[in-house]
């Protein structure tokens, strides 16, 4: 299958390097608009959609393949593959970053870093570790996912955005939402929110950004504090800002966090 049609990948930018950014749940590429101008004068950009979300082949959802997130992150190591030149700087939102992170272990030669925003290895309350959810939290978020897509859409979108200043970003990602299949949106969701990769974080040998929101119904700064103390070579910014996409309510702040990190390990 041609993976440019597979993953409705578009390039772009100029330079040696190249930076890949990936969407989170119910997105597609479009949700990096704001970040991309930043990055495109100096590093060839690739975007693209995951499969079964935006443009991407619906025929090429395989439940098998996508019943965890390492085929998601398989197709990555693909993309990147074919698409780019050198080590890449890796961007990655919410469940992506875990994507990404599956893709750094499997194949570390292929990253120069790893910039996850909004990450989350695991979403549910254990023990000592806080991901924001109870097991009774998560299963009631997808018995609605369930019964009444359109309406979870409708009620979770907003609250995910957060950004109540900015209640245009909030219909966006509403809309967003209800354009996704929803026999795949309802799949993915499972996969997503009862994923468990901290066993993961460990393994991780690629220099990587944890850019956490002060206030983010998803991904709470407990869970990039967890994050940090685990994950070797990793560093952990906060930014002031209410909700789950600060690539989109909060881009300034972003890309200035980005910038700093890069400075460092982009040499």
């Amino acid at each position: 299958m041609n993976l440019q049609q597979r993953n409705n990948v578009h390039l772009g930018g100029h330079g040696d390097s190249s930076i890949v950014f990936a969407h989170g749940f119910g997105c597609d590429q479009n949700m990096w608009r704001e970040l991309l101008p930043a990055f495109a004068g100096r590093y060839k950009t690739v975007l693209f959609d995951l499969v079964g979300s935006g443009l991407s082949d619906l025929s090429a959802y395989d439940q098998a393949k996508y019943d965890t997130l390492h085929g998601y992150a398989d197709d990555l190591l693909e993309i990147i593959d074919e698409f780019t030149t050198g080590p890449v700087i890796f961007v990655g939102h919410s469940v992506s970053a875990m994507i990404g992170l599956l893709a750094t272990v499997k194949a570390p030669e292929r990253f120069k870093v790893n910039l996850m925003v909004g990450p989350s290895p695991c979403y549910i309350n254990d023990a000592n570790y806080v991901g924001g959810f109870t097991r009774p939290d998560i299963d009631g978020l997808l018995d609605m996912l369930e019964t009444n897509y359109l309406g979870w859409s409708s009620t979770m979108a907003p609250a995910i955005m957060g950004a109540p200043e900015q209640p245009d970003l909030g219909v966006e990602l509403t809309n967003s939402f209800c354009r996704t299949d929803p026999d795949i949106a309802k799949h993915f969701a499972r996969v997503t929110f009862l994923s468990d990769h901290r066993e993961d974080l460990p393994k991780s040998t690629t220099p990587t950004l944890i850019l956490q929101c002060s206030d983010d119904l998803i991904a709470p700064v407990s869970v990039g504090t967890y994050m940090h103390a685990v994950m070797p070579l990793s560093t952990l910014t906060v930014i002031e800002n209410v909700g789950h996409c600060p690539h989109l309510s909060a881009p300034h702040v972003s890309i200035a966090a980005m910038e700093a990190f890069l400075q460092t390990w982009d040499r």
